[in-house]
């Protein structure tokens, strides 16, 4: 296929080599000076959506997202998909999806979860909406940049499920560090609350494969000094969406709301761009 790929960042690059990697004709584009190894890169997102089977976006928000593809829609050939693996509001998704779809060009919102590692590795999963032959058609980009690929309805529906996986991740992970924290003051060795908590009715992804506590379970950014693997700063931003998504239809989110002050306090102390696991030393301090 001829790829057109906007946005290549520290996600979008990897996302795209892989692309290239697999056969596929890669034209790249992004507003900083970015390479990514065997992608071609054009002069405007335009140029890299003209004569495009696809387009995939990879941007850090809904407004970008909306003008990104104010500008590229119209460079567009019909029957062309736009793929958005942007993290953004769903009102955008479902704004850009009608865009999209009025001008004869297929949609779908599918935002990742993996991280950086996981864009490295082509190890993502992917969260659809968007008309089922759409997805289908997405499938095998999907099976190159990623593990998984769930369709889970009509345009929109792959931002609502990131933002609600991610509200769980934000709070396990916060309530992970509140028990951690609590034990080191009983005197409970981490390990042994690991072997318990890992093996019982604690058991989370939070504890089992992302343990914030160094040395305990598998390598984790608190292995490295909490080098991001997802930066606080993004898991407000995420959090931020499901408040806002949650306020739009009069959903009752407290722990959600409560996860978002505590990452906004992390990040105005200056530790937005530590891991968000880095909650550990904060509550332990």
């Amino acid at each position: 296929m001829k790829i057109g790929f906007i946005g290549l960042g520290n996600m979008g690059a990897p996302m795209a080599r892989n692309l290239a990697a697999a056969g596929h004709e890669v034209t790249g584009f992004d507003t900083a000076s970015v390479t990514a190894e065997g992608v071609a890169l054009a002069a405007s997102a335009q140029d890299a959506a003209r004569h495009a089977d696809v387009v995939i976006t990879m941007l850090p928000n809904g407004a970008i997202l909306r003008a990104v593809a104010e500008d590229v829609l119209p460079a567009m050939q019909t029957g062309a998909l736009f793929i958005d693996c942007s993290t953004v509001d769903v009102e955008s998704a479902r704004a850009v999806a009608e865009d999209a779809n009025s001008k004869g060009m297929g949609w779908i919102d599918a935002p990742v979860s993996g991280g950086i590692g996981g864009a490295s590795a082509g190890t993502l999963t992917f969260m659809a909406g968007g008309a089922e032959d759409d997805f289908n058609k997405a499938a095998e980009l999907f099976d190159i940049m990623g593990q998984k690929a769930v369709h889970c309805g009509d345009a929109g529906a792959g931002q609502a499920a990131k933002i609600c996986n991610n509200m769980i991740l934000g709070a396990t992970m916060i309530v992970t560090c509140e028990a951690f924290a609590l034990a080191d003051k009983l005197g409970l060795a981490r390990d042994k609350m690991f072997d318990v908590v890992s093996t019982s009715s604690g058991y989370s992804w939070s504890m089992n494969a992302y343990c914030p506590a160094p040395g305990i379970g598998p390598q984790s950014p608190a292995d490295n000094d909490y080098q991001p693997g997802f930066a606080a700063a993004l898991m407000v931003k995420d959090l931020g969406l499901a408040q806002d998504a949650s306020a739009s239809v009069s959903a009752t989110t407290p722990l959600g709301a409560h996860a978002l002050e505590l990452y906004k306090e992390m990040v105005a102390d200056g530790d937005g761009d530590k891991d968000f696991s880095y909650m550990l030393p904060r509550l332990s301090a």
